[in-house]
C-alpha cells in the first residue's frame, strides 16, 4: 500500500501535468492564432525578436531592420504575438522539466510514471528545434505541420499523464472495444496532421462554398502538386505557393477526411456508449460524441461566415479538444494494476 506522503505525490505529479496540458492548449491555440494572423515571422531570427528579448526593444530600430529584412518589415503587433507564443511555449518546457524531476524523485512510489515523463523531455526538446526552424526556414509546410504535430503530442502526453486509469478489470465488451478506439484515434490523428497540411499551405479558403466546392461537388483539383511534401527551403512560403487547383485539392481531402473520421468516431463512441456499463467509460464515449458535432458546427460555420478569425482558431482548438476526448477514451479502456508501472 502506497504511504499517503506517496499518494498526494502522484496527486500533485498528475496536477502538474493538467496544468501542463492546459498550457498545451493554450499553446497550440496561440500557435494558430499567431498563424492566420500571418505573425509567424514576426520575429524572422529565434530565440529572440530581431536580436532583443522583448520587440520593444527592437522599436528604436525599425528603421534599420526594415533596410536589413526587406521582405520582412518590422510589425510590432506580428512581433508581440510571436513572441509571447514563445514565452508560453518556454514555460510550458520548465513545466515538463519539472515533471521530469518529479518523476526521479518519486521513482519508487507506486503508479508513479516513470518513462513517460522523459519520452515527453524529448519531445518538447525536438518542437523547440522545429520551432526555431519554422523562422530560419521562413515556414516551409513540412516544418510547420511537423511543429504541430510536436505541439500535440506534447499536448496528448501531459493529458495522458494528469489522467488515471481506472484499477478494474474490463468487460468482454470493453477488450472489444478497444482496439476499435486506437483505430478511431490514428484516423483523427492522420485528420489532424491533414488539418496541419491545410493550414500551412493556406488552403483553408480554397473551398469558400459548403457542401460544395466552388459550385461543385466534383471542383477542378491538382493532387498531384498538392501532396507534394518536400520543395526546398529556397523561397518564403509564407502566404502559400500553391496553385488555386492545388490548394483546392488539398482543401477537399481534408473535407472528405472530416466526414469519414467524424463518423468513424461517432460510432465507435456510440457503440462504447451503448455497450459498456462502466459510468467513466460512458461519459467519455458521450464527450467524444459532442466534440465531433462540435467541431463539425464550427467547420461549417467557419466556411458559411467567410472564415473569420475566431472560428479559424475554434477550429484548431475543437481538434485539440476532441483528440484529448478520444484519449481520455482510450484511458478509461486501459486499466491497470495499483502497482504497475507506467
Amino acid at each position: 500500500m502506497p504511504t499517503i506522503n506517496s499518494s498526494l505525490s502522484l496527486v500533485w505529479f498528475r496536477r502538474a501535468a493538467l496544468l501542463g496540458a492546459l498550457l498545451a492548449l493554450v499553446v497550440i491555440v496561440m500557435g494558430a492564432w499567431v498563424r492566420l494572423t500571418a505573425a509567424g515571422l514576426g520575429c524572422p531570427d529565434w530565440p529572440g525578436c530581431y536580436g532583443h528579448l522583448h520587440p520593444a526593444s527592437a522599436v528604436a530600430e525599425a528603421a534599420a531592420i526594415n533596410v536589413a529584412h526587406p521582405s520582412h518589415p518590422f510589425d510590432y503587433g506580428k512581433a508581440l504575438r510571436e513572441m509571447v507564443h514563445r514565452y508560453a511555449a518556454t514555460t510550458l518546457g520548465l513545466i515538463i522539466v519539472g515533471l521530469v524531476i518529479a518523476s526521479v524523485i518519486n521513482r519508487r512510489v507506486n503508479g508513479q510514471p516513470r518513462w513517460l515523463p522523459w519520452v515527453l523531455l524529448s519531445v518538447v526538446c525536438l518542437q523547440g528545434l522545429l520551432g526555431a526552424l519554422t523562422v530560419t526556414k521562413l515556414v516551409a509546410p513540412p516544418i510547420v505541420t511537423l511543429h504541430l504535430t510536436g505541439g500535440l503530442t506534447t499536448l496528448s502526453l501531459l493529458w495522458w499523464l494528469s489522467l488515471n486509469r481506472p484499477v478494474r478489470a474490463l468487460s468482454a465488451v470493453e477488450k472489444r472495444l478497444r482496439p476499435a478506439v486506437v483505430v478511431a484515434l490514428l484516423a483523427l490523428i492522420m485528420q489532424i496532421l491533414l488539418g496541419g497540411w491545410t493550414s500551412t499551405n493556406y488552403a483553408a479558403t480554397a473551398c469558400p462554398d459548403f457542401p460544395t466546392c466552388q459550385g461543385s461537388f466534383a471542383p477542378k483539383a491538382d493532387f498531384a502538386s498538392g501532396f507534394v511534401l518536400w520543395r526546398g527551403l529556397n523561397q518564403d512560403y509564407e502566404g502559400g505557393v500553391l496553385s488555386p487547383e492545388a490548394r483546392v485539392a488539398i482543401h477537399w481531402t481534408h473535407r472528405g477526411g472530416a466526414v469519414v473520421v467524424g463518423l468513424t468516431l461517432l460510432i465507435v463512441s456510440l457503440v462504447t456508449f451503448l455497450r459498456s456499463t462502466h459510468r467513466t467509460t460512458r461519459w467519455a464515449a458521450a464527450a467524444v460524441i459532442m466534440a465531433v458535432g462540435l467541431q463539425w458546427l464550427i467547420g461549417m460555420n467557419l466556411i458559411w461566415q467567410g472564415f473569420p478569425l475566431w472560428l479559424g482558431t475554434s477550429h484548431n482548438a475543437g481538434a485539440a479538444i476532441l483528440l484529448l476526448c478520444t484519449l481520455t477514451l482510450l484511458r478509461a479502456l486501459t486499466p491497470m494494476a495499483p502497482s504497475a508501472e507506467r
